[in-house]
């Protein structure tokens, strides 16, 4: 049985870094130096993409690579050790300033998403974490990506757009008619699920001019991020 409160000791704005463990779990709390019964979780987002943003330098570093984002005035209201889910990617801030935020990109993260090609001037879907009593507008999103998708087709239906995405056969028992998909950091209602092994998306004018999805190409591609809860259900079906 899990609780359901959250415990006040939260991130900047009230954000969640802290969740209560089952009733009858204890762990060792080192900030404490006692035994405690919570622990501090991963952020979480809801794929409602606040803005975008540009990737203003890309810097080679000892093991990996720090990027900074131009986040116009969302930057005031960051604070170093934030998590911002970031096409999709959650990622730790490191560094501010005059409107900038940096990120350090390790090369584990390197290997699992394509932020490796991002170059000065490539824009970004941005996303600040849940905050306690937030509205979950969307669906949760970690920002711990699955895996990588490509832009296969593109049918513009007037101020709409479908779009034609392929996914990873170890994705597919993840997805279904209707349910949710973390594209990009975008949270999207799959429409259609093809037996090619893509998967079709309708996108609004509002997430077209809104998200970095609007001014993509065919053969782009995009992080893809399967519902928590199916991948719950598919670990406990398998034990």
């Amino acid at each position: 049985m899990w609780t359901s409160s959250i415990p006040s000791s939260c991130g900047k704005n009230g954000r969640v870094r802290y969740a209560k463990l089952p009733l009858k779990a204890t762990i060792y709390d080192k900030k404490t130096t006692s035994r405690s019964r919570y622990f501090i979780i991963c952020a979480m987002f809801t794929g409602l993409v606040e803005r975008t943003g540009q990737i203003s330098s890309v810097e080679d570093i000892s093991g990996g690579t720090r990027i900074g984002i131009e986040m116009g005035e969302m930057a005031s209201e960051i604070a170093i050790g934030d998590s911002i889910c970031t096409s999709g990617v959650c990622l730790t801030v490191i560094s501010l300033g005059n409107k900038m935020v940096y990120f350090d990109l390790s090369p584990q993260t390197l290997e699992v998403t394509n932020l490796g090609a991002l170059v000065a001037g490539s824009v970004v879907n941005l996303e600040r974490s849940l905050r306690v009593g937030d509205r979950l507008g969307g669906h949760f999103v970690s920002g711990h990506v699955d895996d990588i998708g490509e832009l296969l087709e593109i049918k513009v239906c007037g101020d709409f757009s479908n779009y034609v995405f392929s996914a990873p056969s170890a994705m597919l028992p993840l997805m279904v008619d209707k349910g949710s998909i973390g594209v990009d950091g975008v949270s999207l209602t799959i429409a259609k699920l093809n037996d090619s092994g893509s998967f079709e998306v309708a996108l609004i004018p509002e997430t077209l001019s809104t998200t970095n999805l609007g001014a993509m190409h065919v053969g782009d591609k995009v992080h893809l991020e399967a519902d928590i809860l199916a991948k719950h259900v598919q670990r406990l079906l398998a034990c």
